[in-house]
């Protein structure tokens, strides 16, 4: 079964995650914290709903439970954008660049990365 999506305030608890590679609340609350006031009671309850829904894995062999991520953060990622793809631009992959791409202006690097990536696709690597 695929985890649920995640919310906005999930998605933030788990860049942390993804970026630490695990944690504990007090971790995650810190990281949080660093960004705009969040209390800790309301990080802890977000990461015990993120369990439940298994957006991520407890540990609970140590006092202090350990959290990590239950998908990488490109599956994640991979699995929110093909959502937008469909609810958003009707499965028009090509009407979704063409909205990120103008929205943003793309670095040279990225760019490139996209450049590259195409070439793979059209020469059939992908």
């Amino acid at each position: 079964m695929r985890p649920m999506k995640p919310t906005p305030a999930e998605l933030e608890i788990l860049a942390v995650l993804w970026r630490l590679g695990e944690g504990t609340v007090r971790q995650v609350h810190a990281e949080l914290e660093l960004v705009r006031p969040t209390g800790y009671t309301t990080v802890l309850k977000l990461m015990q709903i993120m369990a439940e829904k298994g957006l991520v894995v407890r540990d609970e062999s140590e006092r202090a439970h350990v959290y990590r991520p239950a998908a990488r953060k490109e599956e994640t990622q991979r699995q929110l954008v093909g959502d937008m793809l469909e609810r958003v631009f009707q499965g028009s992959a090509a009407q979704m660049v063409l909205q990120a791409v103008s929205h943003k202006r793309a670095t040279k690097r990225e760019l490139a990365e996209i450049r590259r990536m195409l070439d793979e696709y059209e020469g059939g690597k992908r």
